[in-house]
């Protein structure tokens, strides 16, 4: 396979015949008359290829008829692929399933300037499409969506089927539907590739871990549908656990429930924008409370809890972003810790929670020359999670997010996994690089994907 960059032209010639410089050709290793397969997603045709001196670096001009039927969305730069000399492939066209959700006049709400991003970190060699489910024409090989056009403006063009699918679909409960399932593997059965399947559930981890001995040594003890004996039993074995909604996110949902021998069961939660504390004398007022606040434990996830590392008595928790590479390795591409806020039951800063860098954090529990080998080991652990994790599952991913922990022997857990994990630790000033890089192994993976890079297997 060879592979370069080349500058799309249109000239108004109708026809068959491309027009290419000879620096391209040569590099696409092409010659001048013969005839090949140009491809551009789902769409292709025959044309016969000419060279000529006079046009510059690597020039390819395709008639105006052929642009259109191809669906090409713009002119410009793109990368170009020959397959033995037989095929030439534009490209690549990375799809993006979302839903256009329009909030304040951003077009797809808060996820926007995310796809801002996106389209940016490719621009120049790869054509970006936002499509919704309902905009997919599977008899013409179709997507209509939105990409950005040359001022920055989100513009509807039809674009041919994409090469490669980062599902991006926000809702949790309509990506289980039924209808939903079918749609993504219409995907599956043209050799698409779509990476990101769909939320987790916290029990789902737990399970594609369960076995897997190296992963789950990171996993505190977790039991699905408690019933009160086993919270009773957990609270007394662990000493303090965590109630987790099976579905949710941000924090949401969960207590933090202690047992302290002599003084009685503690439940901190939040309440109304508050962190709220209660004591019981006896357990079966904490359980009266949890009826109370409509608990309904098949729903819920309860998991031992863990004596975490410090930072002014606060405990610290890590949000690793993990993501994989144009060579199909995971990589932490973003790490960011997070000290929980005065009596909150987690980190997370819309509960009062404060953002820093894991460097800074670790260097201020252990100290310089410690905190970077401690680092390593956290770094290490994600991947082997993020590996065993993708051995088990039974659809691509490319991209997740981790709730990492260190205890006070040094012990690295994992709390949580994300299947689309969120991006506000990269709205710290020290971590927009991280965020970047993110996005560059990101759009590297849907290279890799698309076969636009060598693809080196195992």
């Amino acid at each position: 396979m060879s592979l370069t960059t080349c500058t799309i032209l249109v000239n108004r010639q109708p026809g068959k015949t491309v027009i290419m410089s000879r620096t391209l050709a040569k590099a696409l290793q092409v010659s001048s008359g013969r005839t090949v397969t140009l491809r551009l997603g789902s769409k292709e045709t025959d044309v016969t290829v000419r060279t000529s001196a006079t046009r510059k670096d690597n020039e390819l001009v395709l008639p105006a008829n052929l642009t259109a039927q191809l669906r090409l969305p713009r002119t410009g730069k793109c990368y170009i692929r020959s397959q033995s000399g037989k095929e030439l492939q534009l490209g690549p066209v990375i799809g993006i399933l979302t839903h256009a959700t329009p909030e304040g006049g951003a077009l797809f709400g808060s996820r926007t300037s995310f796809f801002r991003e996106i389209f940016a970190t490719g621009e120049g060699k790869a054509f970006h499409v936002a499509f919704s489910p309902s905009s997919v024409n599977w008899e013409d090989g179709t997507v209509y969506g939105y990409t950005l056009d040359r001022s920055g403006k989100w513009v509807r063009k039809t674009f041919p089927m994409p090469d490669v699918v980062y599902n991006r679909l926000p809702s949790r409960k309509a990506e289980k539907s039924a209808s939903m399932e079918a749609f993504k593997e219409r995907f599956v059965r043209r050799r698409i590739p779509l990476f990101n399947w769909s939320f987790f559930d916290k029990w789902d981890v737990y399970k594609l871990l369960d076995g897997e001995s190296e992963a789950e040594k990171h996993v505190p003890e977790s039991l699905i549908d408690p019933s009160p004996d086993d919270i009773r039993r957990m609270m007394e074995k662990h000493r303090f656990v965590y109630l987790k909604p099976t579905g949710g996110s941000l924090g949401i949902g969960i207590y933090r429930l202690t047992y302290s021998p002599g003084r009685g069961y503690f439940a901190r939660f939040r309440r109304n924008g508050s962190n709220v504390l209660i004591r019981f004398g006896k357990f079966d007022g904490l359980m009266k409370l949890l009826r109370r606040h409509n608990i309904q434990l098949r729903h819920y996830v309860i998991q031992q809890g863990i004596r975490l590392i410090e930072l002014d008595g606060c405990p610290l928790d890590f949000r690793f972003h993990m993501v994989k590479n144009g060579n199909n390795q995971w990589v932490a591409a973003g790490i960011g810790a997070k000290r929980a806020g005065r009596g909150s039951v987690t980190t997370h800063i819309r509960n009062g929670g404060e953002l820093m860098t894991p460097e800074h954090a670790l260097t201020r529990v252990y100290g310089s020359s410690k905190a970077e080998e401690i680092l390593t080991t956290a770094k290490q652990a994600a991947i082997r999670l993020a590996e065993a994790i993708e051995k088990r599952y039974s659809h691509p991913l490319g991209e997740l997010g981790f709730d990492l922990g260190i205890d006070q022997n040094d012990r690295v857990w994992m709390f949580e996994a994300n299947a689309k994990p969120g991006r506000s630790i990269f709205k710290h000033p020290s971590l927009k690089a991280q965020g970047r890089a993110t996005l560059t192994n990101l759009f590297e993976h849907c290279l890799y994907l698309a076969r636009f890079r060598t693809r080196r297997e195992g």
